[in-house]
């Protein structure tokens, strides 16, 4: 089992090749790191790790905060790199650099405060816990977000005192190295290590010795394989995998409200988030008049410019959306909005609605990542709950509802690592998520990722007895 990962546009063995989703002309040439490149990542990140560790965790977060200055200065040029390689729209882009310029300044504060515990032992002895950084972190970061993903991962793992060797997704390799690049300027030499490529690298990298921690964000398939490893190089493992996201939709809410806070959820960035609303469970007696405004809020975006509702990121993924809405469709579902690849250049698709969905369907079952919101009605709220808690994914989950008492039932039995209540998007900062099931494990971000960045030490001390000699105590 490899890597499962799609390919870019390659039209050179030494270089990762990507096309403009939204032209179909070359966006960018990245160089792909050689094996003797993959073998001298790992090893600069190795030795540079000792003196790392060492390094005052103060100075740590002084240094994120210069690096996060340094990107700051230049968050348009990354923003327009992900624009070209990935399609997402320029405003959303350059929100995406400035949140994980904001999450690495985050992690600037937290990580000289991250502190151990006193312990209460005995009387007359010290009992207290102390974090250490766990060596080398392997950070495996996504497409879809790559700037504000990526600096999540690699500021919790600097600032805990680890160095990083981090290769991002091939469909967006200018944007990765170019962040790798910018922040290496910032950095003490091999703290931060830059590899380029495809799955294959991403396997040559896991055979490589002396990695501590895989960090993932990105498809099940190589969360799973990245598990399989460790179970031999006892890595620690922090996987962020694919979601199936459920809404729930009560009969006490307003169908019109509900209606825009689905299109939100499944339509943003063409539905290319891991949270996005993959599965919708409406309430019969709001079902026609919320599904009128679903249709509606699907054509209003996909009539919207290209700035304001982007591509697909490649004709691969555009395939398999497509596949999933085909499927629906032979299964006896009705499109009531797109559902239909278009013409021209680019990976465009259109916003779809699907109703009369049946749990077995693949946008039932599957994550599409792609702007389709397949509706199912149900008789009641309690009907709702049990199919959105039935599915082999355990990211998140939201309930629209006025009742505070299925509001409470719905945290309380939902099997996901985020619980909603009327709203797709949002919380507090520093929020805190362990993803279940076929979407992973650990805190792959907010404060607790600094717990998985690093390991505990416990220390007992107790005073030594006196010396004593035969003229008595000295």
């Amino acid at each position: 089992m490899t890597l499962a990962s799609p390919s870019p546009t390659a039209t050179d063995a030494d270089h990762l090749v990507v096309t403009d989703p939204v032209d179909g002309s070359i966006a960018t040439t990245t160089p792909r790191s050689t094996p003797e490149d993959v073998e001298n990542a790992v090893a600069r990140a190795r030795a540079a790790a000792p003196a790392w560790a060492r390094t005052a965790p103060a100075e740590r977060g002084a240094l994120l905060h210069a690096a996060a200055a340094h990107l700051r200065a230049h968050a348009q040029e990354l923003a327009d790199l992900n624009t070209r390689e990935t399609g997402k729209v320029p405003g959303d882009a350059l929100g995406g650099v400035e949140a994980g310029i904001g999450t690495l300044v985050q992690y600037a504060e937290l990580g000289p405060v991250h502190r151990g515990e006193a312990l209460r032992g005995q009387f007359g002895a010290a009992d207290w816990s102390v974090p250490h950084p766990r060596g080398v972190v392997l950070a495996l970061t996504p497409w879809n977000d790559p700037v504000a993903v990526a600096l999540g991962i690699l500021g919790a793992a600097i600032v805990t005192g680890n160095t990083v060797v981090h290769k991002g997704s091939e469909r967006c390799p200018g944007t990765i190295a170019r962040l790798n690049a910018l922040l290496a300027e910032v950095l003490p030499d091999g703290v931060l290590v830059g590899v380029d490529g495809d799955a294959s690298t991403g396997e040559a990298l896991l055979q490589q010795d002396g990695i501590d921690v895989y960090a993932h964000v990105g498809s099940t398939a190589t969360g799973d394989r990245l598990t399989e490893v460790a179970a031999t190089t006892r890595a620690h493992v922090i996987r962020e995998n694919g979601g199936n996201d459920a809404v729930v939709v009560d009969a006490d809410v307003d169908p019109t409200w509900a209606a825009a806070q689905v299109a939100l959820g499944a339509f943003a960035n063409t539905g290319q988030i891991c949270t996005s609303v993959e599965r919708v469970y409406v309430h019969r007696d709001l079902a026609e008049e919320f599904t009128a405004a679903l249709v509606a809020e699907a054509e209003r975006r996909t009539a919207s410019p290209a700035a304001e509702f982007g591509p697909l990121v490649d004709d691969r993924l555009r395939r398999t959306v497509q596949s999933h809405v085909d499927d629906a469709v032979q299964r006896g579902a009705t499109v009531r909005t797109g559902g239909v690849t278009p013409g021209g250049t680019g990976t465009f698709y259109p916003a779809t609605v699907l109703t009369d969905c049946a749990d077995e369907m693949l946008v039932m079952t599957e994550e599409t990542f792609g702007p389709i919101a397949p509706v199912r009605v149900v008789e009641s709220f309690d009907e709702g709950l049990r199919l959105a808690a039935a599915d082999r994914y355990g990211l998140a989950a939201t309930v629209l509802t006025g009742d505070t008492g299925n509001a409470l039932r719905a945290a309380a039995e939902l099997p996901v690592g985020t619980v909603k209540v009327n709203a797709v998007f949002g919380g507090a900062p520093g929020g805190s998520a362990q993803p279940r099931g076929a979407s992973g494990a650990g805190f792959g971000y907010g404060p607790h990722l600094l717990d998985e960045m690093t390991t505990t030490t416990v220390v007992h001390l107790e005073p030594a007895p006196a010396r004593t000699t035969s003229g008595g105590t000295r």
